[in-house]
């Protein structure tokens, strides 16, 4: 087994750091339009990849099935989504966004790129170059994250 790799623990928790005062930024979008973070990412997957089973949509977000059930719930009585009669399985439902629903989403994307666009215009060209040059490294970022919630 090769030796795990090491890093300097104190640009780790600069990392950890930025990326929690980013998601903090962002996830005030979703609660300006009456929204948990919770509930506008869950919203999203259903709207985004919809219609859906529920199984399907707590593995993508990493929470348990009960955790989702509230969740769906709330957005279910917002008017926001639907559950819908599964084509082959009378025992299961499918999940899809409404069109509030898909309204709700399509804004709130839109207040987080304003937002990021602006913090980007404001930066020297050359820290916009360096960060939008590090976006492949910034995805694998998130694929890890995404891989170490499937792992939960």
């Amino acid at each position: 087994m090769p030796d795990p790799v090491t890093f300097d623990p104190e640009a780790v928790a600069r990392l950890r750091r930025a990326i929690g005062r980013l998601a903090r930024v962002l996830n005030a979008s979703a609660m300006s339009e009456d929204l948990t973070p919770s509930q506008a990412s869950v919203l999203a997957i259903i709207g985004f990849r919809g219609p859906i089973g529920p199984t399907e949509v707590a593995r993508i977000e990493g929470i348990n099935p009960t955790m989702l059930s509230r969740i769906v719930t709330k957005l279910d009585s917002a008017g926001l989504i639907r559950r819908t009669p599964h084509p082959t399985d009378q025992r299961a439902a499918l999940l899809e966004a409404t069109d509030a629903g898909r309204a709700r989403t399509q804004r709130i994307r839109e207040k987080r790129s304003a937002t990021v666009t602006a913090i980007l215009a404001d930066l020297p060209p050359t820290t916009t170059a360096t960060l939008l040059a590090a976006l492949p490294a910034l995805e694998d970022l998130a694929d890890g994250f995404d891989r170490t919630a499937a792992d939960r």
